[in-house]
């Protein structure tokens, strides 16, 4: 099986942020998850240079969406990305590095709200998806 093109050949070089970005939320967006907010986190942590925080409507959902990124995200960037928490899929991390993503179900996102842990202001308050167009 030949090696997407898009891979980079060693898997720890870099690869394009704002691509994996768009591929985050572009996956996301695809699998229907709810409450999409993206926090830019470039220049403000060391962790990554963007954090997304979603929604499913329950556990069966939560883990399909993180267990198709993951698959996304190592076809298109030759990366595997580090999962935690798919076994129960309340609230599952998924690291991929220069983006972190949390997939929540509803009530353990509102209990955790990490985007109020993780605003930092005005100019970088969270960002809310926007709706995709018809």
């Amino acid at each position: 099986m030949a090696e997407p093109v898009n891979a980079p050949a060693n898997p720890t070089q870099p690869v394009d942020v704002e691509a994996l970005h768009s591929l985050v939320m572009q996956s996301l967006d695809d699998d229907q998850a709810v409450e999409v907010v993206t926090i830019p986190l470039a220049g403000k942590s060391s962790i990554a240079d963007h954090m997304v925080i979603a929604s499913g409507r329950s556990s069966r959902q939560v883990a399909s969406m993180a267990t198709k990124l993951a698959e996304k995200i190592k076809r298109e960037f030759g990366r595997i990305v580090r999962i935690e928490g798919l076994p129960v899929a309340d609230w599952v991390l998924i690291d991929a590095d220069d983006v972190i993503v949390h997939l929540f179900r509803p009530e353990v996102r509102s209990f955790y709200n990490l985007e109020r842990m993780w605003a930092f202001g005005d100019e970088s308050a969270p960002k809310t998806a926007a709706a995709p167009t018809a």
